[in-house]
């Protein structure tokens, strides 16, 4: 049995805000920020909202699969900036799409959220418990970004990318492949963890505050130790897609697109040079998208099939990896 991606779906706010939009603000530059990121722009939340966001997302996608709301089993949604603790994105998502017969939960891997979504998807549908689902990852960033840290704040930007996934009932595939039985679908997942390293990227949670322990803590915004994270990525990110192409019974060679966590064109860049790979096969949409966390991919994904870059029998592989620190890449041919 194998698991399909029917259709996609992507939706970012409505302001775009460039590099020296930012220098007008703070002590930075286009030239500075561009250069150490490949970061160009991002779009930025003012009366959108996570959920907002999500839903139009869920609605593109569920229209590029030519499926009703009322079809879906199963919605997941991976963020760590959901605009409520209760009730969480996924039911809300689900009340506003009316899918009426879908269980709905959310899931937080930050910028690895999508894929662990995604595999989690894959696990319910393979084991016969669901048919069809709706996988998002949706993030409205802004709102825990310290705007007077320059080195963390000109990195992130707000969206929501999701993906329909469904059995596929074809037994004949038409895509031809080394060492994959010719079959069309999700081929393999790798995940992976490391709580002990999990300080360099954190942003705190509400402290605790009761009659018995008053805390006056601030809010808390997200801190970063920038050069842990390039090195755990430019390591970290190579060996997980060799492992995902080798479970997959392919070579390297083989992936038609890498479709990374688009946090730095620094590590992009990286990577494929560790794989040996031409830069052709990396598609980007930092320069307008920046880091939306577990947005990035299914964004990125909705933007190359839009754009007729993917079609049937293509090779790619979907990697991402950030706080936690959590890592994940999957095989799959469209």
């Amino acid at each position: 049995m194998k698991i399909k991606i029917k259709g996609t779906g992507s939706a970012v706010p409505k302001l775009r805000v460039t590099n020296d939009d930012l220098s007008k603000l703070m002590d930075t530059s286009d030239e500075w920020i561009r250069s150490r990121t490949g970061i160009g722009a991002r779009h930025l939340a003012v009366e959108e909202t996570t959920t907002g966001l999500a839903v139009a997302a869920a609605k593109e996608a569920l229209k590029d699969a030519e499926m009703t709301a009322e079809e879906l089993d199963l919605i997941i949604a991976a963020t760590v900036t959901a605009d409520k603790f209760l009730p969480n994105l996924s039911c809300e998502v689900q009340s506003a799409l009316g899918a009426k017969n879908a269980v709905a939960f959310d899931l937080n891997a930050a910028c690895s959220g999508f894929l662990f979504a995604l595999n989690t998807v894959q696990m319910y549908l393979e084991n016969g418990v669901y048919k069809k689902a709706l996988v998002i990852g949706a993030e409205t960033l802004s709102k825990i970004m310290d705007w007077n840290d320059r080195s963390t704040c000109v990195l992130f930007g707000d969206g929501a990318g999701a993906a329909v996934v469904e059995v596929d009932s074809e037994t004949n595939c038409k895509a031809k492949q080394p060492g994959a039985a010719n079959k069309s679908g999700i081929l393999s997942m790798v995940q992976g963890s490391d709580g002990a390293r999990g300080e360099v990227l954190r942003c705190d949670n509400r402290p605790v505050n009761n009659p018995f322990a008053v805390n006056d803590t601030k809010l808390s915004y997200v801190s970063m130790n920038g050069q842990e994270v390039y090195k755990f990525a430019v390591k970290t990110v190579p060996k997980v897609i060799e492992e995902a192409v080798k479970k997959a019974g392919l070579e390297v060679e083989d992936i038609d697109l890498f479709v990374l966590h688009q946090a730095n064109l620094r590590i992009i860049e990286s990577v494929a040079k560790r794989l040996h790979q031409p830069m052709e096969k990396f598609p980007t949409n930092l320069e307008e998208c920046g880091n939306i966390s577990a947005a990035s991919v299914p964004i990125l994904l909705d933007n190359i099939n839009k754009h007729g870059m993917i079609c049937e029998g293509k090779k790619i592989v979907l990697a991402g990896f950030g706080a936690g620190l959590t890592w994940g890449a999957t095989v799959l041919v469209w």
